[in-house]
Order: structure tokens, then sequence, then C-alpha cells
């Protein structure tokens, strides 16, 4: 049976379901990576992508984000000259009653009767105006629209609409 899109479970619409031990199977979160880049160095510039609309974002979507951010850094700024962090993390269980749908599938399903669900992934609830993830680097007019760019790219993957926003600060924190 194939997985339902994403767009299912975007919506708030339930209580929290996180407390694992009480889970039983479901797959893990596919990222596992949340801290990237060069963690020593002291950078001053801060770019945040900020997430304009309540929802939940699956663990599919941030390890793509994490991907093609962390791709498109260290193509174009190295190794050593960036610190990357996701700040969310998936820990809500997302359910789904399966049902078949091929010819007689209705003598071998009860519908919902006994609807609870079986754990298909995980998801990050987010609130509005909440941090998703950081970039520092050095700041340059170079820099900045690079940052700009990247995680412009990078909003692209959430299922809500995003923006940049860029500080300079005095140190890292």
């Amino acid at each position: 049976m194939s997985k339902r899109p994403a767009k299912c479970y975007t919506e708030i619409d339930r209580p929290p379901y996180t407390r694992r031990e009480y889970v039983r199977g479901g797959p893990e979160p596919k990222i596992r990576i949340y801290d990237m880049g060069n963690r020593q160095v002291k950078l001053n510039l801060r770019g945040d992508l900020i997430i304009e609309e309540r929802c939940q974002v699956s663990h599919k979507a941030l390890e793509a984000l994490r991907i093609s951010v962390n791709r498109n850094l260290t193509d174009k700024m190295g190794k050593d000259d960036f610190h990357f962090v996701i700040h969310v993390k998936p820990f809500h269980v997302i359910r789904e009653n399966r049902m078949m749908a091929f010819a007689g599938a209705d003598r071998l399903q009860d519908g919902m009767r006994r609807a609870f669900g079986k754990p298909v992934g995980s998801v990050a609830r987010v609130r509005e105006g909440q941090v998703i993830c950081s970039i520092w680097a050095n700041d340059s007019p170079r820099n900045r629209e690079l940052l700009k760019k990247i995680l412009h790219i990078g909003g692209m993957k959430l299922p809500r609409p995003s923006r940049v926003k860029l500080v300079s600060e005095e140190n890292k924190s």
C-alpha cells in the first residue's frame, strides 16, 4: 500500500501523541543530524528560517531541508565557514487507519470500527513565528545574499510559507 501525501498530516487537529514507550512499532525519524558545520569558530551573521503558520512538519521534510541547505552551504562556502542548526525535532507520532482498496476489500476490513490506527511516522509541531533552523556565517555582502538564497531554497521543503531573517550579532550563542 502506498503512503498518504504529507498534506494529510500538516494540520494540528488533535492532542500530541509523544509517549514513545506506549507506541508499538512505527518507523524511526529519517532525520538524525541536527547540528552541522564548524561549531568552534565565532561567526557574527545569523540567518533564521521562520515559519509563518502553525502546522506539523514531517520528519521527511526536515531531512529534505537539512540535505538541501547543507549541500548548498558546503558547495558555496566550504565546510569550515558556517554553522547550521535545526531547532525543531519530530516528537509527535502520526497514525493512519489503513484501508484496503481493491475488489472484495469490504469483506476483509471493519471500516471505522476500532480505528485507532498504526504509527506511520513522526512530525514536529511548530507554532507561528517559530525559528525552524539557523545558519551562522561571517558577515559580508556575499554571505548575506548566500544565506538568503539558501534559506529560501530550504523553506520550499516546508508545508507552509516561511520567511528569512538575517541578524548581525557580536558572537554566536
